[in-house]
């Protein structure tokens, strides 16, 4: 037959409860400036990669309208037809949260642009031009 033990019952003491506290939290304090900056060139890498998208969504514009949109219709255009414009063929982006950066800002759109015919950027999470890391601009260019 099986006996049980009726004894003491063993669990963690408060001490041992507080040093694996203590341990993880300085893990943590290791791991999360790794984390963060990672985060933002995560940032910066997702924004390279929808800029790339809207460059082929203004082209294919392009070829059906003859025309890029101008910088008063702006990338809305790609979504919204543009008044009178009969051979605009869109939309050519499935969701209008395209247009929205990583950081919540609406990608800028200049047309002509400095770099070529149009310019599509951003400003990363500063929202002002320059910057370094998580608030670098980032291109179409």
């Amino acid at each position: 037959m099986f006996r049980r033990n009726r004894g003491r019952q063993r669990g963690f003491t408060l001490v041992e409860v507080l040093v694996v506290l203590v341990i993880i939290g300085l893990l943590g304090l290791l791991v999360a400036p790794n984390l963060v900056a990672r985060l933002g060139k995560a940032k910066g890498e997702a924004a390279q990669a929808q800029i790339n998208t809207l460059v082929a969504a203004v082209d294919l514009f392009y070829v059906d309208v003859g025309r890029y949109p101008t910088t008063q219709e702006g990338l809305d255009a790609l979504v919204t037809a543009p008044a009178g414009d009969a051979s605009w063929r869109g939309p050519y982006l499935r969701k209008r949260q395209a247009l929205i950066d990583p950081w919540g800002n609406a990608y800028r759109y200049k047309v002509p642009g400095d770099h070529g015919a149009y310019d599509i950027f951003t400003y990363g999470s500063d929202n002002a031009p320059g910057g370094e890391g998580d608030a670098r601009d980032v291109t179409s260019w």
